[in-house]
């Protein structure tokens, strides 16, 4: 167990009220809490400014988005907008939230939640739970790579593995790939589909997955991101093209307050 977390506050000028009494009376010195100031929910543009901050938010150990009803519409649109593109566990603190507005969230890639007023204690127990689990996954892709011949993903990779592979795909390593993409051989292998078909809908998730992930890298600009893929600008506007990707979601809009450390 670490000695000191570090947790973002990414919040809304409309929940200012309500968590700015609650990080006043936060005593829990072990666990440091950062705002990162509040963003205008009413503003359309104000949705992506969650996966712009991305880069940012890596070198907190989570980051927590308070959530009412008030900003329940905004939440919800950051979260579709960040999937794929953040690196960061996210956790909710839940002020009056019904259940079911609580499945949509983990529904858009919310990692655990909390409700409002907070303890302390528990935020960062709920925290040192998610970095275990994330540190458990990384020990075993790890055992794989270090000398294990079976494929660390056996069997069909389900929804759930795909989706965080797709997630960080440009930081995976090749035995990791290697052992998603037997993993999905052997499930197509299998079915009834054929060579060319099985191997186009791993191609083309691939691709999707790689474009996504360097445009939320490069905050939305496509040349960088082409440059970084060391893609000719044209073609990556093409797989953009084919994808359907659109980078407006990835680039950041101004906040109202600037992000600032707390």
């Amino acid at each position: 167990m670490r000695e000191h977390l570090d947790c973002a506050i990414f919040g809304t000028t409309c929940s200012e009220p309500w968590v700015s009494p609650w990080l006043a009376a936060h005593t829990d010195g072990r666990l440091r809490l950062h705002s990162l100031g509040a963003v205008d929910a009413s503003h359309p543009a104000s949705a992506a400014a969650l996966a712009a901050s991305s880069m940012r938010l890596r070198r907190f150990d989570a980051c927590l988005l308070p959530v009412a009803e008030q900003n329940l519409a905004w939440a919800r649109r950051a979260l579709s907008a960040s999937r794929g593109v953040l690196h960061t566990p996210l956790l909710a603190l839940a002020h009056q939230l019904k259940a079911a507005a609580l499945d949509d969230l983990y529904a858009l890639g919310l990692a655990d939640f909390i409700r409002a007023p907070a303890c302390p204690h528990e935020l960062r127990a709920r925290i040192e739970h998610l970095l275990d689990d994330r540190r458990y996954h990384v020990a075993v892709a790890a055992r794989g790579r270090v000398g294990e011949s079976a494929p660390r993903y056996q069997g069909a990779p389900g929804a759930d593995t795909q989706e965080a592979i797709c997630a960080n795909i440009l930081d995976r390593s090749g035995q990791e790939l290697d052992a998603y993409a037997a993993a999905s051989a052997s499930r197509c292998a299998t079915s009834k589909e054929s060579f060319r078909a099985a191997k186009s809908k791993v191609i083309e998730r691939f691709e999707r997955a790689y474009i996504t992930a360097a445009l939320g890298r490069h905050s939305g600009n496509i040349a960088m991101a082409a440059r970084a893929a060391q893609k000719h600008r044209r073609a990556f506007w093409a797989l953009m093209r084919k994808h359907e990707i659109d980078a407006t979601p990835f680039r950041g809009a101004p906040a109202p307050n600037r992000a600032r450390d707390g």
